[in-house]
């Protein structure tokens, strides 16, 4: 199943069941869906939000939600090291790793 098709339940099964509902229904069922921006425009900006807060544990599921969205790993890539002058050079520096890794998970599973 793609990253983007996940829902609550699924993705934070240890969660509380009112937490999922609120993922499933609120973050992913309305503002997700919000005609104002795209599902493009939202992951770029959830992504940047991630890196700059550096939370981590979270960057891997909206990295490929993003490639998922149209993003390209390039525009990603390039997003996170414009990112490293507002947010740090740690914070820019881990997220290229976690892109890394995506993408050489991505490549394993396409041989």
């Amino acid at each position: 199943m793609s990253a983007s098709r996940v829902t609550g339940r699924e993705q934070q099964s240890s969660y509380p069941q009112k937490f999922a509902e609120l993922t499933d229904n609120v973050l992913f069922g309305d503002m997700w869906t919000r005609p104002q921006l795209g599902p493009r425009e939202r992951s770029l900006a959830t992504v940047a939000a991630l890196v700059a807060l550096y939370r981590l544990e979270q960057l891997p599921f909206h990295l490929q939600r993003a490639l998922d969205n149209g993003l390209s790993a390039d525009e990603l890539a390039e997003v996170i090291t414009h990112l490293a002058f507002y947010s740090g050079w740690p914070t820019a520096a881990s997220a290229l790793n976690v892109l890394s890794e995506l993408q050489a998970c991505l490549a394993e599973h396409q041989e």
